[in-house]
């Protein structure tokens, strides 16, 4: 589970009072870097799915299960990350945007390349994962049952990782009214004395409880990616979704990550070490109790984490780079091709003979290298690619 809370943090009485203290309106470099870094660490997450014993697409000959252990550290705040990163997005856009253009954009920027992954770069995917249970037919015989839209598993037809993509879309439009309620100067006086509630040593601890008990009541819809069916999910994500709009709001919050950085790496560390050694590696079944002992400490991990990132990146990367502002318009297609691009470089690998690690290695780089080829010599340099790829210019 995940979990929103509000950091605590000794900050000057201007910070602290209930006038509101908004973030610049100069671009925040360091959610820029988190955001490529959070996209990026997708490409080495998803090619580790190749190879331990969870359920995905295709899976290597041989298994490597040690990687587990790490991508459990990293699955607790790897999209809670993105969907906070999100909603501080939307803040931003809607400090420069009409409601309308606000619309237009989110739909450039989202449903086109959603349809489009959908349609085109998805379908790969689900080819060689047909290929792996037997099937025997051509990519374009394959690829004509993809426009019968019958969804998957059944049909041929799913938006496999871009599932990302329709649920921040949704989130923006049916989140509107907040946003612009969150907006109004009651808004913000709102946000404020949040911020300065923000201050007492208890509140880093008091909303994860809250949270949990609220997340109890969409315990019976496991996550899915199935939009009409994913409650938990959607309570998990669009909680965080709200949650960036508001830290983005006030600069108190962000100052709060920065100040509590080493407080929250030692606590997500400590968190991290307790839970691997008492529930992650163990193999026992646990009781109902304990089952409730476990999700608080995972919640706490997966917040107490976040806080850290967020810390850390503001102290050491709110800076400009000529690299950060290529990779802040490259990220976004490489998100889009990069699962694909993962299968079709594995598929051929099933079976080769060599050390995962090795295998692992190949397909990073080369992820890495055909995406940033797609990208610097075809998407950029065709109008229509860029528009299908959600490139802003």
């Amino acid at each position: 589970m995940f979990v929103w809370s509000f950091n605590p943090t000794h900050m000057n009485q201007q910070s602290a009072s209930s006038k509101p203290l908004e973030i610049s309106s100069g671009r925040q470099y360091d959610l820029d870097w988190l955001r490529v870094l959070a996209f990026g660490l997708l490409i080495f997450y998803h090619t580790g799915m190749f190879f331990v014993s969870w359920g995905w697409h295709i899976k290597n000959v041989e298994l490597a299960t040690w990687m587990e252990l790490p991508m459990i550290w990293v699955n607790r705040w790897r999209m809670p990350l993105l969907f906070l990163i999100s909603g501080m997005s939307v803040f931003f856009l809607l400090k420069k945007r009409s409601t309308g253009s606000f619309v237009g954009n989110r739909f450039m920027r989202l449903f086109i390349p959603l349809v489009f992954g959908m349609l085109v770069i998805v379908p790969p995917q689900i080819y060689f994962e047909r290929l792996s249970q037997g099937a025997t037919f051509s990519y374009g015989q394959f690829w004509a049952t993809v426009f019968q839209l019958k969804t998957y598993p059944e049909g041929n037809l799913s938006w496999h990782h871009l599932w990302y993509l329709p649920y921040i879309f949704a989130y923006s439009l049916v989140g509107l009214p907040i946003w612009l309620g969150l907006k109004t100067e009651r808004g913000q006086k709102f946000i404020a004395k949040l911020a300065a509630w923000a201050q007492k040593p208890l509140v880093l601890f008091l909303p994860v409880i809250l949270w949990h008990w609220l997340a109890n009541f969409f315990i019976d819809y496991p996550t899915t990616h199935n939009f009409t069916h994913d409650w938990e999910n959607h309570f998990h994500s669009f909680s965080l979704f709200i949650l960036g709009f508001v830290l983005a709001a006030n600069a108190g919050f962000r100052q709060s990550f920065e100040n509590l950085r080493k407080l929250s790496l030692g606590l997500a560390l400590g968190l991290g070490i307790v839970l691997t050694f008492g529930f992650w590696l163990p193999d026992y079944q646990i009781s109902p109790w304990l089952e409730a002992v476990y999700e608080l400490l995972n919640t706490s991990y997966s917040w107490t984490a976040l806080c850290a990132i967020f810390g850390y990146a503001a102290h050491y990367l709110n800076q400009p780079s000529p690299l950060l502002t290529y990779c802040n318009r490259a990220v976004y297609p490489f998100y889009i091709l990069h699962q694909s691009v993962i299968i079709c470089l594995a598929y051929p690998m099933t079976h080769w003979a060599i050390w995962p690690i090795g295998k692992f290695g190949l397909i990073v780089v080369g992820t890495f290298g055909v995406c940033y080829l797609l990208y610097e010599f075809l998407i950029w340099r065709v109008g229509v690619l860029r528009t299908l790829f959600g490139v802003s210019d």
